[in-house]
């Protein structure tokens, strides 16, 4: 099933998009206490999912989807969290600055970083320039929902856990005005990369929810994300160091996943950051993933001021 969160008409709700149309589910749901998001549907269950799967192919009551607006499918995730450095290539391009053993799989792990949830916006809005950078960069990610609870979970059970996939956009803010006139310390350049990836909006998703039961193969997704119809990034989720199995694993085992927990999974080569190609005002992103559907946005305006909070 293709699930969505989505506005009209000044509201919010979820649907199921079908070839026809797009289902409201709560108007069509059968019983008390129809579930009104997509994360409410996943802390009901695998017993909600099956319900949906049948009201899917047993109602005529559809809204043409362009009566609506697509929002991300879950618009404020309890916790975002992101892979650094998960394609090899990507990791050579950046001068192999985030490190690249011979076999990273067998002898290194993961490299998780949390992002707030105020990162996060949905298909066609615009992404807001930050007024700390001058330098944007985009990265596409396959992301991974989590639907049930994991804790201390195996990679061979670690699937069971996950409700299904979506796109995002990993933006990036490559430099930082607050580093002029700042005196140097230990770790500055980790921090300033760190909050390059925390402003408002920087995680564009969506536009659906695919449930995991259409995805046979979760490691052998097509990828590209074009820039104004440029191909920029091509690549297949094949190419991960650590696969989506071996990620919610490790990450079991650090925080406990709840459902609705997103887990962006890296980005592969080709980003800005090593062509100096940053993205310009009013560029369009197109993130395109196998089966789950294409991403657009578009980048703002710079800002008319930068923020140097050390300017004298």
């Amino acid at each position: 099933m293709k699930l969505v969160t989505y506005s009209r008409n000044q509201s919010v709700s979820c649907g199921i998009i079908t070839g026809e149309g797009l289902i409201d589910i709560p108007s069509v749901w059968q019983g008390p206490n129809p579930p009104r998001s997509i994360k409410e549907i996943l802390q009901k269950g695998l017993d909600c999912l099956g319900r949906l799967a049948e009201l899917s192919g047993s109602t005529d009551i559809l809204t043409p989807l362009e009566q609506v607006k697509l929002l991300a499918p879950i618009p404020r995730p309890g916790k975002v969290i992101a892979l650094a450095g998960n394609y090899s290539e990507h990791i050579k391009e950046a001068g192999l600055a985030l490190g690249l053993s011979d076999s990273p799989r067998n002898t290194t792990v993961p490299r998780p970083f949390l992002m707030p949830a105020t990162v996060v916006i949905g298909p066609d809005e615009k992404i807001p320039w930050p007024t700390y950078s001058e330098q944007i960069d985009y990265e596409i990610e396959l992301a991974v929902i989590i639907g049930k609870k994991a804790k201390h979970v195996e990679p061979g059970s670690a699937l069971e856990h996950v409700a299904g996939y979506t796109i995002c956009n990993d933006v990036s803010a490559r430099s930082v005005t607050f580093k002029k006139n700042r005196k140097a310390r230990p770790w500055d350049e980790f921090y300033d990369w760190l909050n390059g990836k925390w402003a408002d909006g920087f995680l564009p998703m969506g536009p659906y929810l695919l449930t995991k039961d259409e995805v046979a193969e979760v490691q052998n997704l097509a990828m590209q994300l074009k820039v104004n119809g440029e191909a920029r990034q091509e690549a297949n989720t094949s190419q991960m160091i650590y696969p989506v199995a071996d990620i919610v694993s490790f990450l079991s085992y650090i925080m406990t996943l709840e459902p609705g927990d997103v887990i962006a999974t890296g980005t592969p080569s080709g980003v800005a950051m090593a062509t100096g190609r940053f993205l310009q005002p009013g560029d369009t992103i197109e993130c395109t993933i196998e089966k789950l559907g294409t991403l657009t946005n578009k980048l703002s305006q710079e800002p008319a001021q930068f923020y140097e909070p050390l300017a004298e």
